[in-house]
């Protein structure tokens, strides 16, 4: 198949949404399709380079959380989708309406993701708890770009359920982002300034859904504070703050972005993971860990997808209860054996999550789209897809 994937921002690998979409290409490309991106980036990154979209006002925060918005070029857009045979929508902003309206009249087949929860963006304004601001732009979403598409790729059942609660009528296709393989069970032996030291790893964007600050507080509270370094791998906003709130700590908390290949060797010196955050989709970082063989400790929200890679109750904590937390971080330093063995378990679930196996099931995703618009002669036609079942709607009009 010819594929090509609209994201705003691919060619920046510092943020999950990023890093996932990135590996997703990879795996496109090696399973012998022909990929190609329309994004922002630099000069030669792609033919279909995107400028970037200043934000008033929000520029700076946007740029400290990671993202890049880009600003549609609709002559490149048309381009791009004319020659592919399906097109991938990653993101809900202008860039995918601008698309998605462009693949309408070309009658070019396209699907969508849903990979951007309101929460995050909420939170960033401090009002991820705020229900009715969250419903709104599930609304938005949909009124803007999904109400337009037939098939939904949702990373969790956690998200898809949260689909339907807001009112969003087509093909859900739970499927999960998949575990790089190179994230394998692998153990280092500890470099000399972490020698001695019991290591929590926690990685991810520094934002106040992530929650950095309570596993901060867990480790102040913990019997065995003397013996934790805590990493925190990520940039973002926070990281003053994140710095200050770890000042009293025997050992300063380590900050700072790592690269791929650092990321695993942080990780094979590590003893725990540690997922604080509040508001998840599916958590690529805690799956990450726990297939390299580190035993992870999640936030038990009602808000994350997370808690669903917890294979008993000594993996969960109450969320923002840094007590809790200190409580579950004490009992694995305590019970050795039993975290080894709990590593090898939970390196042995990760298999479950097959990257290979997971775009796979997006192609069939991809191959059903193609499908489905060859089968009508009238590709915005209401209700003329036999295919999809009689409650579901079919592609409407941008």
């Amino acid at each position: 198949m010819k594929i090509l994937l609209v994201i705003d921002q691919f060619f920046s690998a510092n943020n999950g949404m990023t890093i996932s979409a990135r590996r997703f290409a990879e795996r496109l490309w090696l399973h012998g399709n022909e990929v190609r991106v329309a994004s922002t980036g630099k000069p030669g990154d792609t033919p279909y380079l995107m400028e970037k979209q200043h934000i008033p006002f929000f520029d700076n925060l946007v740029s400290q959380q990671g993202m890049t918005f880009a600003k549609p070029n609709d002559a490149l857009l048309e381009k791009a989708i004319a020659w592919a045979d399906v097109v991938h929508f990653l993101v809900p902003f202008a860039l995918t309406h601008h698309g998605i309206e462009i693949a309408q009249r070309l009658g070019v087949p396209y699907t969508a993701a849903f990979h951007v929860q309101p929460e995050n963006i909420t939170s960033s304004i401090h009002m991820g708890g705020c229900k009715w601001l969250n419903r709104m732009i599930y609304w938005w979403f949909d009124q803007y770009v999904y109400q337009y598409c037939n098939h939904i790729h949702c990373p969790s059942k956690f998200i898809a359920g949260d689909l339907r609660k807001a009112g969003y009528r087509a093909n859900l296709h739970v499927i999960s982002n998949g575990i790089d393989p190179d994230f394998c069970y692998r153990k280092l032996e500890k470099t000399p300034d972490l020698q001695g030291k019991f290591v929590i790893l926690s990685v991810g964007r520094y934002s106040i859904e992530k929650r950095q600050d309570v596993l901060i507080d867990a480790v102040g509270k913990s019997k065995y504070k003397d013996r934790i370094q805590l990493i925190l791998a990520g940039q973002g906003p926070r990281e003053a703050f994140l710095r200050a709130r770890g000042e009293h700590l025997p050992n300063r908390p380590i900050l700072r972005f790592f690269s791929k290949q650092e990321l695993l060797d942080i990780i094979a010196r590590s003893d725990l993971y540690v997922h604080a955050a509040a508001m998840e989709i599916e958590a690529m970082s805690c799956m990450e860990a726990f297939a390299c063989g580190l035993v992870p400790v999640i936030a038990n929200s009602d808000r994350s997808a997370t808690p669903q890679f917890a294979l008993d109750g000594r993996s969960l904590f109450r969320v923002d209860d840094s007590s809790d937390l200190a409580k579950k971080i004490d009992y694995w330093i305590e019970h050795e054996p039993q975290r080894k063995e709990m590593e090898r378990r939970y390196s042995k679930f990760a298999e479950n999550y097959n990257l290979d196996e997971c775009v796979r099931q997006v192609e069939e995703m991809f191959r059903l789209s193609i499908r489905e618009t060859r089968a009508v002669s009238g590709y915005l036609i209401d209700e003329s897809i036999p295919e999809l079942p009689a409650e579901e709607k079919t592609t409407q009009k941008v």
